[in-house]
């Protein structure tokens, strides 16, 4: 079934505006959750974790219009977007990418693949302008990227794009990126003829079925220590209320088995330590309402996963 398939993919705030907004989430310590909430097509459930100083994953699921047109198309939409190096690339594309895409989706009166490309593209050119722009006084902008796991549920159809390329690492793509002021690390020994990394995702599209039940989007974080079994397993065999929330907890209870320690004594770790222990996990569990699937109107939803915001040390 569709839901064991979904196990096998990973990728990685603020509400967005001019959308109804569900920011309803609750925040426990380096953890945010929203334990249930009705997107177009049926239930979600999501969690986040930090462990990095800064939370390096980013969210979001956006749920009505896929479009700026009151036309449509209509359906749901989910970000997950995994950064490294730093938080300004994942923070940027979950600005972007979905406004990207409802640009693009307007333009060609129904959503695609090439929809989804282009907005993509759209949003790696906008980063490398940032990139651009601050160079010449914080050159470590080129080393930062994330990957990103996108999924769109539109007319009966569920569009996934994913796999480990990513939106940023200019300094792997472009010659002028690849030389000083850049840390000596991140410098390649011969000049870059032709980018190394690419942008552009893998993208497979799927007509929903019937016996389709859910989908579990996630950052790496979780499948660290998690196989995906176990977490379809989890999905399957719990309610729906809270599930992404119990598979977060039960990523980080295998995370405090790898160490030999309690569970209890992990969640007293402070964020950027926590890294030594478990990077970020985001999870988002959308299932799906065969009823509602191939046609669906509703109120808009736009809600985005976020981490702790802490005072700072005197």
């Amino acid at each position: 079934m569709l839901a064991t398939l979904m196990k096998l993919l990973s990728a990685c705030l603020w509400p967005s505006s001019g959308r109804s907004v569900d920011s309803s989430g609750k925040q426990d310590g380096l953890l945010w959750y929203k334990d249930s909430g009705q997107h177009l097509l049926g239930d979600f459930s999501m969690a986040v974790v930090q462990a990095n100083n800064l939370l390096e994953d980013q969210s979001q699921v956006e749920s009505g219009p896929l479009s700026t047109l009151d036309s449509g198309p209509y359906g749901t939409f989910i970000g997950i977007y995994d950064g490294h190096g730093g938080p300004e690339t994942s923070r940027f594309v979950n600005d972007h990418l979905f406004q990207h895409l409802k640009r693009f989706a307007a333009e060609q009166g129904s959503m695609s693949m090439d929809v989804i490309r282009k907005a993509y593209e759209a949003t790696e050119e906008g980063f490398l302008g940032v990139v651009t722009k601050q160079w010449p006084v914080k050159p470590l902008i080129a080393a930062v990227g994330s990957c990103c796991l996108v999924g769109v549920i539109c007319g009966g159809m569920l569009y996934i794009a994913n796999i480990s390329r990513s939106i940023g690492d200019m300094y792997l793509k472009k010659a002028e990126f690849n030389r000083e002021p850049l840390y000596t690390k991140y410098r390649l020994r011969e000049p870059i003829k032709r980018p190394i990394l690419s942008g552009e995702p893998s993208i497979t599209e799927h007509e929903l079925q019937p016996q389709d039940q859910f989908l579990i989007f996630a950052s790496d974080g979780l499948w660290e220590q998690l196989s995906n079994q176990e977490a379809v397993d989890i999905v399957q065999n719990h309610p729906r209320n809270g599930i992404a929330r119990r598979l977060v907890k039960t990523a980080m209870q295998a995370a405090a088995k790898k160490r030999e320690m309690r569970y209890s004594d992990l969640m007293k770790i402070e964020r950027g330590v926590r890294r030594h222990f478990h990077d970020d996990i985001t999870v988002v569990v959308i299932y799906l309402d065969t009823n509602v699937v191939s046609s669906a109107k509703g109120p808009s939803l736009s809600i985005r996963g976020r981490g702790m915001t802490f005072p700072k040390k005197l």
